[in-house]
């Protein structure tokens, strides 16, 4: 039986302002979008860097399905346990083997037939040099046996290059390749030849007046004097970054991909 799943990705939410503006205006988007599924990367929730189990509870509260994240997500050593017990917050697959925590799910949509696979991956470029994340999405595709075509990927990466070139490595295999990590929204959000959505990055749920989320005056010193600043996370300007997505769950394939910025510049 087809369905068509609506489904949005959240970017990177920052710190409480990002939580409070999802607490705020979700239920919104719910109904507007009739939503089926819900995901966020929340690998800067607490204070800007890293996760504590209190604060992803509250992000999973508020009728998130899934989190991702990041080089971020194990910054946190009070997380390791909740990590390595939680079902639905996901760290980057690609970490060696043995690492604590899970690096993709299949989950049931909700009041539909359908399930869901979720991969996080992180990127190796600028970033620490963990496995390769193109074969650690191929080890994964072949693992789901055929047990759902609806597949979506936060690919956490620096460059815009190595996000562009997994699209086409997954292009065909993925439902979704959807960018995170610079915090900076861009505007190429298209459906790729054989049926893959794609976007560079989601950009930021967070405060904008700001860099990319924290305090202008810690970050400018930071850049001037290149000298360690503490990390604030700002409070002005704050808005969703998001992406929607139809996708058809006999095929897998995406129907139509829209970017979000709620509110606009």
């Amino acid at each position: 039986m087809t369905e068509i799943i609506n489904l949005l990705f959240i970017g990177d939410v920052v710190g409480e302002p990002g939580y409070n503006i999802l607490q705020s205006l979700l239920p919104g988007f719910v109904t507007k979008y009739k939503l089926d599924f819900v995901i966020a990367n929340a690998e800067n929730i607490t204070e800007g860097v890293g996760i504590l189990e209190k604060d992803a509870k509250k992000l999973l509260d508020l009728g998130i399905d899934v989190l991702t994240g990041g080089n971020h997500t194990m910054d946190k050593i009070q997380t390791h346990k909740f990590i390595s017990e939680a079902d639905r917050l996901l760290r980057p697959n690609n970490y060696p083997r043995g690492a604590y925590g899970k690096g993709f799910g299949i989950y049931q949509i909700n009041n539909k037939i359908s399930k869901i696979a979720v991969i996080n991956l992180q990127g190796r470029t600028f970033m620490k040099p963990i496995d390769c994340p193109f074969r650690s999405f191929d080890f994964f595709h072949e693992r789901l046996n055929g047990e759902t075509k609806i597949i979506f990927v936060d690919f956490h990466a620096e460059t815009t290059s190595e996000k562009i070139a997994f699209s086409w490595h997954a292009d065909g295999r993925a439902s979704a390749i959807i960018g995170t990590h610079t915090h900076i929204q861009t505007a190429d959000e298209r459906i790729l030849p054989n049926g893959t959505a794609y976007l560079t990055d989601a950009g930021m749920t967070g405060p904008y007046d700001s860099v990319i989320g924290m305090k202008k005056e810690s970050s400018l010193k930071r850049f001037i004097y290149a000298t360690p600043q503490k990390h604030e996370v700002a409070t002005d300007n704050i808005k969703i970054a998001a992406v929607f997505l139809k996708i058809d769950s006999e095929t897998g394939k995406a129907l139509s991909i829209e970017r979000i910025l709620f509110p606009g510049f």
